[in-house]
C-alpha cells in the first residue's frame, strides 16, 4: 500500500468515527549496524566484523590473532596498525528512501582516518575519532543494492606524514610508546591524530592503536525539516518555580510555518508558531516548572530528573528529540580569601566537598565496553561515597549512557577535553578539526545535570613549565618553543574556552589540570594539584595529608592486581614481578621497584608472590589513606580529593583502587570508609595525636566520642569518652595530646588507638591507629572464627577472632562473588558480617572461602 493510500484510508477512517488526522514523523532511521565484511587492504579475505567495532576485536573473534592481553601477545601485534583495512556492507534502498527530500548517513564515531565510498564513489574523508559525521548521501544511492565501503588509513602511517612534514618537533610525554609500537625511528605520532591518546601507550596501558567503526551508524533520510539538536538552558530557581529556555536547532529544506512544542511526561510547558528559515536555525522558547525538584550530589540528596521533549509540527508531520535535566544551581567558586584563592563547587547554595576519583576508558578497545560494565563503575562510585569522577583527557569523550548512570547516581564529573601530556601542532587544519570536535561534544553533552565543569587539558601547563619542556625547546630554538606556546594559548586561552562560551555558558572552563588560573602554573594556594611527590619522588606517605592545595585532583599509588586477576594473562611461571610477563605488564618506568621500596619501609618482605600481591593491595590502601582523611580534614581550605584512579583499560599493575575486571581492591574498600559521610579520623602531626570528625551531611550531629588504646589480645588499656557536637558540613579536631606523653605508659608495638563516633546506638564511623609500622608490631597469630548464613543474593559471614587479626582478606579462589567488606582490622571480642553476594552453593562455598591475615605473609 503507497503511503498516500495509506493516508487517505486513515483520514477517511478518521472522518467516520470522529478521530483526528495523523502525524508521521518527519525522520527515518534505520540502523547500518548488522553483516558488515573486513578486510586487510590488499586482500580478498572478507570475513565478519562487528560494528561497533575495531579491527583488534575483529581479528580476535575470527581466530587470526591470540589474546593481545595474554602474556606478550601485545608486543606481537603492532603490524596490525601499519596496515590499511576495509570495512563494507549492502543495503538496499527502495523508491520511498529516494523520494525523501535527504538521505544522510550518520556516523556516531569513525576511528580515525577514513574515506567513505558508496557504489566506488567517494563521500567523504574524516580524520577525527571524538566527531560525529553526518554525510548527505542521497545523489550517491541508486533503488536497490547499494555497497557502502569504508578504508581505514593506517593512524600510524598517517601519523608519520604529518610528523615528517611539520617543520619542528612536538614535545610529547613518554607516554607515547613508539618503541614498543615499532615505528620508524621511534617518532611519536600520537599528537598528530585526533585519536585516544591512550591508545598510543600509558603508563598503566598497552599501545594498541585501534581503528574501526567504534559507534553506531544510522540511515537517515526525512523531509522538510528535522531537529539537530535540543538545549535546556536553566535560568533562575527558586523554591516555587525554575525557568529555562528550551533552543531548538532546525535543519529545514524551505520557509515555511510550523510549531513548536516544549513539553515534560505529557504535559505541556510551552508552544509557539515560527516561520522557518531554510538551512540551520535557533528557535527559543520559555518555559517554567513548578515547585521544582533539586538535583543533589551522591549522599546530599535525591536526583530527581526530568525529561523535556521538544515536538517540531510542519503541517501533518513532526520531528521529536528529548533530554533529561537536573535542576540545580551549580558554581565553581574562586574567591580571593587570606591565603590565595578558593577553588570549590557551590551546589544549590552549598559548598561541597569533592569526593572521588580519575576514571579512564574501561577498555583499550572502547566497543567492548558493555552497558552493565558502566553499571558496574558508577556504581562503585556511588557505593563508595563518592559525588564526582574526573574523565580524564587521554581517553574519550564519553558515550551517553556514561552520563546517564551519573545522572541517576548524583556523580559530577569534571570533565577534560582530550588533550593530555603533549604540545600540538598549529596548523590551521588542525585546530579548525579541535575546533569541530568542541563543538560536537559540547553539544552532545551540555543538557547532562552531571557534567559539572570543562577543563582543557591534562598536565600540558604543568609539562612545559614544570616538566622542564620549555627549557628543552628554547634550548634548540627560541621561535621554535614560542611557536609551541602560541598554538597551547590558541587551543586552551581561545578555541576551547570560546566553544564552552557560545554552546554551554552556564559551566565553567578550567584551561588546565594543575593550574591556579589561565596559564598560570599551580600553586597550593590557588587553584588544583597533581600531587607525585609520593611515588615519583619516593616521599613518605604522610607527606599526603601536608601537601594540600585548594583541590587535589590526582595523586595514587600502585598495586597489581590480586591473583585471581594474574591467572588470566599470566602463567605460573611468570609469578614474579621481575619476569617478563609481570614486566610488560607494569608501564611505569619505576613500578615494580618504587612498590618494593615503599612496601619495605613499613611491612616485613612477603614469602612468596601471593603474598606479595595481598601485601601490595594494603600497602596501596593504607597509603592513600593518609590523603582520602588529610584532604578531608583541610576542609574548608581544600574542597576536593580524586585519586588516581578508579578503573584499567586492561589487566596491569597500577593505581587503580577496582582492577580491569572490576574487581575491588584493597584501596576500593578503603576508599568507601575514608569517603563516608561521616569521617572519624586519627592522625600524628608533629608531636602531637589528633582525631578529628568530618561532617559532610547538612545537619549538626550530636554524638559520643569513645576512645580507647587496647593490646592485641583485647585488653583495654586507657579509654575515654566523650560528648561531641559535629556541626553541619565541617572538620575540625575533638581530642588532642602530646604523643611522646600519650604514649609513656603504653607499648606502641602491641597496642592499638581505636576510636568511634556513635550517635545513640547508631555507630557512625571507626576507625584505627597504630604509632609504629607494621613492620615492627608484634602481630600475633590469630584465630578466626567463621559462620556462615545462606540469604537472598548470596550469605552472610559472620567472623570473631581471639585476636587481632591484621587486614582480615577474604577470597573464595577463582569462583565469582562480592564481599561488602574486605581487607579491614578484626579485633578480639568484636564480631563482624560481612555479605558475600555470590550464585555459588554453599557446599562450594566451604570449599573455597579462604582467610589471610599480614601475620601470615612471611
Amino acid at each position: 500500500m503507497s503511503k498516500r493510500l495509506y493516508l487517505f484510508l486513515y483520514c477517511a477512517v478518521g472522518l467516520l468515527f470522529g478521530c483526528s488526522s495523523p502525524k508521521t514523523n518527519l525522520m527515518m532511521s534505520r540502523e547500518l549496524n548488522t553483516d558488515w565484511q573486513f578486510a586487510e587492504s590488499g586482500s580478498n579475505e572478507w570475513l565478519p566484523a562487528t560494528v561497533p567495532g575495531c579491527v583488534h576485536t575483529d581479528l580476535l573473534t575470527n581466530g587470526k590473532i591470540e589474546d593481545p592481553f595474554y602474556r606478550l601477545n601485545e608486543r606481537k601485534l603492532q603490524w596490525i596498525d601499519k596496515k590499511d583495512w576495509l570495512y563494507k556492507i549492502s543495503f538496499d534502498a527502495d523508491a520511498a528512501l529516494l523520494k525523501h527530500d535527504r538521505v544522510a548517513l550518520d556516523f556516531k564515531g569513525l576511528d580515525t582516518y577514513a574515506d567513505i565510498r558508496i557504489n566506488g564513489e567517494l563521500v567523504d574523508s574524516t580524520d577525527n575519532m571524538f566527531r560525529e559525521y553526518q554525510l548527505d548521501v542521497k545523489p550517491f544511492l541508486k533503488e536497490g543494492a547499494n555497497e557502502l565501503e569504508i578504508t581505514f588509513r593506517s593512524p600510524i602511517n598517517e601519523g608519520v606524514k604529518k610528523y615528517d612534514a611539520y617543520p619542528y618537533w612536538v614535545p610529547v610525554s613518554g607516554n607515547d610508546l613508539a618503541e614498543i609500537g615499532e615505528v620508524e625511528g621511534g617518532k611519536m605520532v600520537s599528537v598528530y591524530t585526533r585519536k585516544a591518546g591512550y591508545h598510543f601507550g600509558w603508563d598503566w596501558g598497552p599501545r594498541l592503536v585501534t581503528s574501526g567503526i567504534w559507534r553506531p551508524v544510522y540511515l537517515k533520510a526525512w523531509d522538510e525539516a528535522k531537529i539537530n539538536d535540543l538545549q535546556i538552558e536553566q535560568h533562575e530557581v527558586t523554591k516555587d518555580k525554575a525557568t529555562f529556555s528550551a533552543v531548538v536547532e532546525v535543519d529545514a529544506t524551505e520557509a515555511k510555518p510550523a510549531t513548536i512544542t516544549i513539553s515534560n511526561e505529557g504535559q505541556e510547558l510551552a508552544k509557539a508558531d515560527f516561520q522557518l528559515e531554510p538551512g540551520i536555525s535557533l528557535y527559543k522558547l520559555e518555559f517554567e516548572i513548578s515547585n521544582p525538584k533539586l538535583w543533589w550530589t551522591n549522599g546530599l540528596g535525591e536526583q530527581p530528573l526530568y525529561t523535556i521533549n521538544a515536538q517540531l509540527n510542519v503541517g501533518d508531520q513532526f520531528a521529536e528529540a528529548s533530554h533529561r535535566i537536573g535542576i540545580r544551581t551549580l558554581e565553581l567558586v574562586r574567591d580571593k580569601d587570606e591565603k590565595g584563592t578558593s577553588f570549590y563547587f557551590k551546589l544549590n547554595g552549598v559548598p561541597v566537598f569533592m569526593k572521588g576519583a580519575n576514571y579512564i576508558p574501561n577498555d583499550v578497545f572502547l566497543p567492548r565496553v558493555t552497558h552493565e560494565m558502566y553499571e558496574t563503575v558508577v556504581n562503585t562510585a556511588k557505593e563508595s561515597n563518592m559525588n564526582m569522577l574526573r574523565v580524564w583527557g587521554g581517553g574519550i569523550y564519553e558515550n551517553d549512557e556514561f552520563y546517564d548512570l551519573c545522572d541517576e547516581a548524583g556523580i559530577l564529573i569534571w570533565q577534560d577535553f582530550m588533550f593530555a601530556c603533549a604540545m600540538f601542532p598549529g596548523n590551521q587544519e588542525f585546530l579548525d578539526n579541535v575546533k569541530a570536535e568542541a563543538e560536537d561534544n559540547v553539544k552532545r553533552l551540555r543538557n547532562h545535570p552531571s557534567l559539572g565543569m570543562w577543563c582543557g587539558n591534562n598536565e600540558i601547563l604543568a609539562a612545559w613549565f614544570g616538566w622542564g619542556w620549555k627549557k628543552e625547546e628554547e634550548a634548540k630554538s627560541q621561535a621554535n618553543a614560542d611557536s609551541i606556546f602560541a598554538t597551547y594559548k590558541k587551543i586552551f586561552h581561545e578555541i576551547l574556552p570560546d566553544a564552552v562560551a557560545k554552546y554551554d555558558s552556564h559551566r565553567f572552563y578550567w584551561s588546565s589540570s594543575p593550574s591556579s588560573g589561565t596559564g598560570i602554573p599551580a600553586d597550593l594556594v590557588n587553584g588544583d594539584e597533581h600531587y607525585w611527590g609520593v611515588w615519583w619522588g619516593k616521599e613518605p606517605f604522610s607527606n599526603y595529608a601536608t601537601h594540600i592545595a585548594r583541590f587535589m585532583s590526582e595523586y595514587g599509588f600502585q598495586s597489581f592486581p590480586e591473583l585471581k586477576t594474574v591467572k588470566q594473562y599470566a602463567t605460573p611461571e611468570d609469578y614474579d614481578i621481575l619476569s617478563d610477563v609481570m614486566k610488560s605488564h607494569q608501564r611505569s618506568s619505576i613500578g615494580n621497584e618504587t612498590i618494593e621500596y615503599y612496601m619495605l619501609q613499613d611491612y616485613k618482605k612477603p614469602k612468596d608472590f601471593e603474598s606479595f600481591l595481598y601485601v601490595n593491595h594494603v600497602l596501596q590502601a593504607e597509603g592513600i589513606k593518609f590523603a582520602l582523611e588529610g584532604h578531608r580534614r583541610a576542609m574548608p581550605y581544600c574542597m576536593g580529593s580524586l585519586y588516581w584512579q578508579i578503573n584499567d583499560c586492561w589487566p596491569v599493575a597500577s593505581w587503580s583502587s577496582t582492577d580491569y575486571y572490576q574487581r575491588w581492591k584493597a584501596l576500593q574498600y578503603y576508599v568507601k570508609k575514608g569517603f563516608a559521610p561521616v569521617l572519624v579520623s586519627p592522625y600524628r602531626t608533629g608531636d602531637q595525636f589528633k582525631v578529628g570528625v568530618v561532617n559532610d551531611k547538612l545537619e549538626d550531629i550530636q554524638a559520643q566520642l569513645k576512645m580507647k588504646v587496647m593490646d592485641f589480645d583485647g585488653k583495654v588499656i586507657w579509654e575515654e569518652n566523650e560528648p561531641v557536637t559535629v556541626p553541619a558540613n565541617s572538620s575540625a579536631d575533638y581530642f588532642e595530646v602530646n604523643e611522646k606523653d600519650f604514649l609513656k605508659d603504653k607499648d606502641s608495638k602491641n597496642e592499638v588507638f581505636v576510636v568511634e563516633l556513635y550517635n545513640g546506638d547508631q555507630q557512625l564511623s571507626s576507625n584505627e591507629f597504630f604509632f609504629s609500622p607494621v613492620k615492627d608490631l608484634n602481630l600475633p597469630k590469630p584465630t578466626v572464627e567463621s559462620s556462615i548464613a545462606a540469604v537472598d543474593g548470596g550469605f552472610d559471614i559472620t567472623l570473631k577472632s581471639d585476636k587481632l587479626a591484621k587486614n582480615l582478606f577474604l577470597t573464595i579462589g577463582d569462583e565469582d562473588g562480592f564481599f561488602s567488606d574486605n581487607y579491614f582490622d578484626l579485633f578480639p571480642g568484636q564480631e563482624v558480617t560481612v555479605h558475600l553476594k555470590t550464585a555459588m552453593l554453599k557446599e562450594t562455598l566451604d570449599k573455597v572461602l579462604a582467610l589471610q591475615t599480614l601475620d601470615s605473609t612471611y
